[in-house]
């Protein structure tokens, strides 16, 4: 098992993965349920809510993302976008993430010297889900990547899987066993990007 910052580093955005998976589908239903009881939020509010689908619930998804792109992609350009949803449709699942919104407005109402700030909150406790999970899939052998398909795909998801119509869908993370390594990635200098004060 690696260590935490070996995890974080090693976290990359996968393309190309396979329906083969080195780990249980129980133990990432485990990984998925741990992340979602512990991620931080506002207010403890929990407004985070995950659906995850393997086998051919993966496949639905992808199938009703490609058949939404096609109403809005060209024909004659269309060849890339059908390549690319099969290449997230051949992995082994996929995580859904969303906010309740009922949760937010509520928090609004009770707290209303907070209001235009609960929105942020849950998007900022959402990214911290999606980076908990994408790194214990990482951790487990498994390769993910984040897509945002949300305001095509919504009501068609909400439908399939029964999601309660308060639940905003925030990123889709396809994963499964990586076929290619992820490519070079670039760093800022990090003089660029963090200032320290007062170290001892």
């Amino acid at each position: 098992m690696k260590n935490f910052n070996e995890a974080i580093a090693d976290r990359r955005t996968v393309y190309a993965f396979s329906k083969e998976s080195p780990v249980s589908d129980d133990k990432i239903k485990d990984l998925v349920e741990h992340a979602v009881k512990h991620s931080p939020s506002a207010f403890n509010s929990q407004s985070g809510k995950v659906v995850l689908l393997f086998g051919k619930e993966h496949d639905k998804l992808w199938d009703i993302t490609l058949e939404a792109l096609r109403k809005v992609v060209p024909a004659d350009s269309f060849a890339p976008t059908e390549e690319k949803i099969a290449s997230f449709k051949a992995g082994h699942g996929t995580v859904l993430f969303f906010d309740d919104n009922g949760i937010v407005e509520y928090l609004q109402k009770e707290y209303s010297l907070y209001k235009d700030n609960f929105p942020v909150w849950a998007q900022q406790s959402s990214g911290m889900l999606q980076l908990i999970v994408w790194t214990g899939l990482e951790n487990e052998g498994l390769g993910a990547s984040l897509q945002h398909y949300n305001e095509l795909i919504e009501a068609e998801v909400k439908k399939a899987w029964n999601v309660p119509e308060s639940y905003k869908l925030i990123a889709q993370m396809p994963f499964g066993k990586p076929t290619a390594a992820p490519g070079e990635k670039a760093f800022t200098p990090l003089e660029d990007r963090i200032s320290v004060f007062g170290i001892a």
